[in-house]
This record gives C-alpha cells, structure tokens and sequence, in this order.
C-alpha cells in the first residue's frame, strides 16, 4: 500500500507516520512506501521496511500536487490548512492553501483516473473542522445541525467538504471528511491558531512557563487528544465508506470542556505551582474568534462508525507529560 500525507510535517502528521511505521501496516493491508508532503519537509525517516519520502513545496501549486498524485497513493490523508488565526488575518494566502490546494488535488486525482471511467479512485480523507458551524447553537450539535461558518477558516473547510461530497458522488474518489475537535494538548511551539492558547495553558505550566489566558474562564470548547486525532484518522483510512452514504463528513468524537475544567484538571495533576503560571489578559479579537465556535456535540453518527474519543481531560494531560518525558529521554 502507498499512502500520501499532505501536512505531513506537522504535529498530527508526524504523529501519523509514526504510527504507521510502527504498526507496518494500514487496516489489514501492508504499508511499503509513505510519502510526506509539507511546506517544509517533515524530520521522518524510513523504518521497519517502509519507504519513506519526504518533500517541501507549496500545496496550492497544481503541477505540484500533480506530480504527488503521479504516484498513484491508495490513501491519501489531506491535512495541510492555513490554521484559523492567520486565515483570518491572511485572507488571500488561507483561500489560496485551504480552498484552491484541496480543489487541486481533486483535480488532479480525477484527471489521473480518467474522470471516473474505471481508473485510479484512491481514498482521500480530508481533515475539516467544527469551524463549519456557526452560532447561534443549541446546547448539543446534532448530526443534522446545518454548516454555516463565522470565520474565513470554517468556511474553507466547509467548501472543502462539499468539494469532497460532489467528487465522491462523481466516483472520482473514495472520500471521507473527518471534522477534528480542536488538538490538546499539542507539543512543541504554539502556532498561528486562535484557538492554540487551549494547548498553551496546559502545555507552558507543565514546563514552568507562563501562559496567556485571553479569553473567560467559562468559555467552553470541544477538544480530543492528539492520540484520539490519529486513531481518528486511522479509522477512516481503513472503515467501510458505504455505511455513510452521500453524507461524507463527519463530526468527530470529543470532550466538552469549559476553560475553569481545564485548569482544574491541571491542578490535580500537577497542583497550584503550575496553574499559578496562566496569566489572564483578555484579547478581544480572540474572544471574539472563539465566541463563533461550537461547545457540544452529540455524535451519533461518527460513534455508530466506529470513532472514539477521550476518557477524560486529567487523561489527556497525562498522556501529554508522558510523551514529553518519552521525547526527552530519546533525546
């Protein structure tokens, strides 16, 4: 099996790749080659008899993306996005990476299979977002909740889920959208999200480090653990599409989580030291951002296909520390 991860250099990415090198295989199916594309070329090497190829380049040039899918991959997992924040503020470069990048690589999947008459149909699973849905809300997020986005970010995602319907109904591809709770808590340097300070004040206090609440500690927010992101993406590279039908995209599983939550589950885990590091300093643009989102979901459909989520806040957290003490001691 060949698989293709475009925003393979990220951290769900890399996550993935890993998992995959481990495990040898995809479902059932052997994996031989994994080719990890990115804006900057992803730190993955190849391991346990896998191929691994990796490649910078800009995922919004179609002979780019053409020359990816020349290779055939039967799964192609489409993660690369300009992330909410700065689609917002870079309103040309979010439309040019989230929307026309997505279309590209549909194009050039149906131009390579002969426009569906028997030829390459691989299966594409396309990250999306609950920035798809728009307030106001109801308490719960149901499955029949319509998509009206408030943000630049969510409504590029939202094309992207349409894209993906209308060229699967064409059986120009096998495709499957999975709409990702936001990922706490994510390792490394905080990015361009607006929504990054949910990692930032769980991730700096474990470190020893200040941390920026800009928005009120009763705001609540859907979230999943970065291991629940994989096993979401897993899940969808290898399930049975046909219990879906014509509805491809799929609100994933997750934790509804107020801020105050959050920082009490930080406080039993590592105590008062820690939460003394979050500094509240309210930032009105941000505020506003994070208001337009979702806060609950019942998610009959994606748990009837077999996604899982969290067990609990304090478990993510955990699972966190535990990846930084494994990430140090591997140097």
């Amino acid at each position: 099996m060949r698989i293709l991860i475009i925003g393979g250099a990220g951290m769900v990415g890399r996550r993935l790749a890993d998992r995959l090198l481990s495990d040898g295989k995809l479902g059932s199916e052997s994996v031989k080659t994994i080719h990890v594309f990115d804006v900057t070329k992803a730190p993955i090497e190849s391991a346990n008899g896998i191929q691994v190829d990796t490649e910078a380049g800009d995922v919004s040039d179609a002979k780019t993306v053409e020359r990816l899918i020349a290779h055939k991959p039967d799964v192609i997992f489409h993660l690369a996005a300009i992330v909410s924040g700065e689609a917002e503020v870079a309103f040309e470069k979010g439309y040019r990476i989230n929307m026309d990048g997505t279309r590209h690589l549909l194009e050039a999947i149906r131009l390579l299979g002969g426009n569906g008459n028997g030829g390459y149909r691989p299966r594409l699973v396309f990250t999306s977002s609950i920035a798809v849905f728009g307030a106001p809300f109801p308490n719960k997020i149901d499955d029949e909740f319509f998509r009206a986005p408030l943000t630049s970010y969510g409504t590029q995602k939202a094309i992207g889920e349409l894209l993906l319907a209308d060229y699967t109904r064409k059986g120009f591809i096998e495709g499957i959208g999975i709409r990702l709770p936001t990922i706490v808590v994510r390792p490394g340097k905080p990015n361009k999200a607006a929504s990054g300070f949910f990692s930032g004040i769980i991730r700096e206090p474990l470190a020893g480090q200040d941390a920026i609440l800009p928005v009120s500690d009763d705001v609540r927010h859907w979230v999943a653990s970065p291991d629940a992101a994989v096993g979401f993406l897993l899940h969808a590279g290898t399930m049975d599409l046909a219990q879906l039908g014509d509805r491809r995209s799929l609100t994933m599983p997750g934790l509804s989580v107020t801020i105050a939550e959050m920082i009490e589950a930080l406080r039993r885990v590592a105590g008062d030291s820690a939460v003394a590091h979050i500094k509240r300093e309210h930032d009105p643009q941000i505020a506003a951002i994070v208001d337009g989102w979702p806060r609950d979901f019942r998610t009959v459909r994606a748990e009837q296909a077999g996604f899982r989520a969290d067990s609990d806040f304090e478990t993510i957290i955990r699972a966190h520390i535990a990846d930084e003490e494994k990430r140090r001691s591997q140097g």
